[in-house]
């Protein structure tokens, strides 16, 4: 079975109709993002004056469990106990998360994991020039390594190293530039890392499994598969370790059926990266913008990083509340990289416009 070929430059070969109404979308896109971002502030503001003034925020929450951990207390008990203490959920098991960062803490203490994840970062933007340098222009690679430091600028606060989307995030990131077809091993290390620290690093495993059944690579999708496994056992065990340790009074979950629409992660993207310091119909439109920008490179990454962003975004439309905008976090050091693209792009779209009907016949 011959696999299929990814295209390079797809952009480049559409055809000059389709380049025309991907064109006419793109406007259309930038001009709903302009307005519906700013509205989504309203909804943002009107979340925020709900909480509770006791609220302590889920960073310093999982800092307060790590500490915790790092004295020698049990992750599960520890992380029960704080819940309930701050009025946090505790069912289903999903609210409970994984331990695998309070113990990073409880081994190399909080001063240590900081380091680690802010070398974590440095290894995203290295591995990012050292892949690019050869086949993209100097422009593009610096530019783009530019807003990788821009996009992944939470990594200085002082709670990142407590917030398991942003460390999942950043080993997502390195994964998805690490994968060359003949060595894919380190990339799926590094996505099953970035599982082990949140759930949510979910879709970009399995959509990882469908392209490599889709271009036949049936060792990598034994590979896949066989890591699914593992992590279905580590998920029950991990749910059983907190079903031994919950209360008839445990708060459970509001749920996830926030239905924000896709607005939300836009938002979301300038609430925690540079586009906070723009203006939110501004923000909104660089927001969306990366999209096209990784769909034009062309080969696996392009299409993978494009359908992997995209997707994300749209289980947040669907299913984030508007208080867990942190889900972005998941994405945003390697999307905002896109921004990068946007002249090649563009580029690429205007000369497919403009192809003349004789050329494409």
């Amino acid at each position: 079975m011959i696999a299929p070929v990814l295209p390079d430059e797809p952009l480049r070969q559409l055809s000059r109709a389709a380049a025309r109404a991907m064109l006419a979308l793109l406007l259309a896109v930038m001009a709903w993002s302009a307005l519906a971002v700013p509205k989504m502030v309203l909804v943002d503001q009107q979340a925020q004056a709900t909480k509770s003034e006791d609220s302590i925020g889920d960073f310093a929450l999982y800092k307060l469990i790590a500490g915790r951990v790092e004295a020698g207390e049990p992750y599960y008990q520890a992380a029960l106990t704080e819940q309930r203490a701050h009025d946090y959920p505790t069912r289903p098991f999903v609210t409970v998360r994984l331990p695998t960062l309070a113990w990073g803490h409880g081994a190399l203490g909080q001063t240590g994991m900081r380091i680690a994840v802010s070398l974590l970062m440095l290894a995203v933007i290295g591995l990012f020039v050292w892949r690019f340098a050869g086949t993209l222009h100097r422009y593009e690679v610096a530019a783009g390594a530019l807003t990788l430091v821009l996009g992944g600028a939470a990594v200085f606060n002082d709670l990142a190293a407590h917030s398991h989307d942003l460390v999942s995030g950043i080993l997502l990131s390195l994964a998805l530039l690490a994968y060359y077809p003949d060595r894919w091993w380190p990339s799926l290390a590094l996505a099953g890392l970035a599982l082990a620290v949140r759930e949510l690093a979910l879709p970009f495993v399995l959509l990882w499994l469908g392209f490599a059944a889709l271009q036949g690579r049936w060792r990598e999708f034994s590979a896949i598969f066989v890591l699914l496994l593992l992590y279905g056992g580590a998920l029950y065990f991990h749910a059983q370790a907190i079903a031994a340790l919950v209360l008839p009074g445990d708060q459970p979950s509001p749920g996830w059926s926030g239905l924000a629409g896709p607005a939300l992660p836009l938002l979301s993207l300038t609430k925690l990266t540079f586009l906070l310091a723009l203006p939110k119909s501004l923000a909104g439109v660089l927001a969306v913008l990366p999209l096209l920008g990784w769909l034009s490179l062309g080969g696996r990454i392009g299409p993978f990083a494009f359908l992997w962003f995209a997707g994300f975004m749209l289980v947040m439309s669907l299913f984030a509340r508007v208080e867990n905008f942190y889900w972005i976090m998941l994405i945003a050091p390697a999307y905002l990289a896109g921004l990068a693209f946007i002249p090649r792009a563009i580029a690429h779209l205007l000369g497919a416009a403009s192809r003349s009907k004789e050329s494409q016949s």
